[in-house]
């Protein structure tokens, strides 16, 4: 074990609970704090006026309608948490192979961001980029003969960033992980006099068992064949998201984000160390689930455990977190 050249001292002289006396010295001396600018909020949007729908595996979390979504964005922002993260519900009668509604500029993800935007401007939205919300057989991209078509699936994922730049996307967030499509979003965006939106890439989105809560919030579980491991990352593999994260750099990430957050802790860790990039994670669906169906069953204690979860990323080496506890995390570090 390498020793530590600053601790030459041995106990007594040195007592380490010195520093864990009292409240305000703790305070002093953490090392890593969470504040509202960390937290991201996902939120679902569906079609109609003044409704929200529960999410059975997701407690606490609620698809809302675009007129709900606005008061939404408007309350997390007097909460201190000034970005959302929107991920649509397409009625089944607007998605087919090809995922065609992600480009109409007059989609469901469109109206939203432009509603948001006329009406909580001071609200940054980042915005999912891929082809499941849209397609009928609920993969990322265009499938043919069975196999999730990467340069053709790409075309459309341009043409979906654009239409959600025009309505006021500030972050495209790219969660597809089809190759080259960080480049091909960048030249199209600048292309369009977009050069200011940014891109968030999910660079590292391994192929995860903890998204399920997340495929009924979408209404997507159902339609799914097979399986996403043809274009997620092996949960085996950190070398790999190194190269992944190195790639979308090059071509033109602002950001990069590791997916899903507490299994890959060490990823962000190396990924930060790596690049020094603004790092993100995603707190999924299943582990914002862990906690709530744990804490109704009475073996932990929601609050505590969702900050503690939190305030670990930021120790990984997050910048920012997307988490479905955002609102409830506010409310904590608001009280104290």
């Amino acid at each position: 074990m390498t020793s530590l050249p600053h601790l030459n001292a041995a106990f007594p002289r040195t007592r380490l609970r010195r520093n864990r006396t009292d409240a305000w010295t703790r305070a002093l001396v953490r090392e890593h704090t969470l504040t509202t600018d960390d937290l991201i909020w996902p939120v679902f949007v569906i079609e109609g006026e003044n409704r929200r729908e529960p999410i059975a595996s997701m407690p606490g979390v609620e698809r809302r309608t675009i007129d709900l979504m606005v008061e939404a964005a408007a309350a997390a922002r007097d909460l201190g948490v000034r970005w959302l993260a929107l991920f649509p519900i397409t009625p089944p009668e607007l998605k087919d192979p090809q995922g065609s509604f992600s480009g109409d500029p007059d989609n469901l993800m469109c109206r939203t961001i432009r509603a948001i935007k006329a009406q909580v401007p001071d609200v940054g939205l980042l915005c999912d980029v891929a082809l499941d919300p849209y397609t009928s057989h609920g993969h990322d991209g265009i499938v043919k003969d069975g196999r999730v078509l990467n340069d053709e699936t790409v075309e459309v994922l341009v043409r979906q960033s654009v239409v959600m730049a025009e309505a006021g996307c500030d972050i495209i967030a790219p969660s597809d992980m089809m190759d080259g499509r960080i480049g091909a979003i960048r030249d199209g965006l600048d292309a369009s006099g977009h050069d200011m939106v940014r891109i968030c890439s999910y660079a590292a989105k391994y192929a995860s068992g903890f998204y399920g809560p997340f495929r009924d919030a979408v209404q997507t579980g159902g339609l799914l064949k097979g399986d996403k491991k043809t274009y997620q990352m092996d949960p085996g593999n950190a070398e790999e998201a190194l190269r992944e994260v190195a790639l979308d750099i090059q071509e033109g990430a602002d950001m990069v984000m590791v997916k899903p957050g507490l299994p890959y802790l060490d990823v962000i860790r190396r990924v930060k160390d790596a690049f020094q990039l603004p790092t993100f994670a995603y707190h999924v669906s299943g582990e914002y689930a862990m906690l709530r169906a744990a804490s109704a069953n009475g073996w932990l204690d929601y609050e505590k455990c969702l900050l503690e979860t939190l305030l670990g990323f930021k120790r990984a080496g997050t910048d920012a977190i997307l988490t479905y506890g955002a609102l409830d995390a506010a409310r904590l570090l608001k009280q104290g």
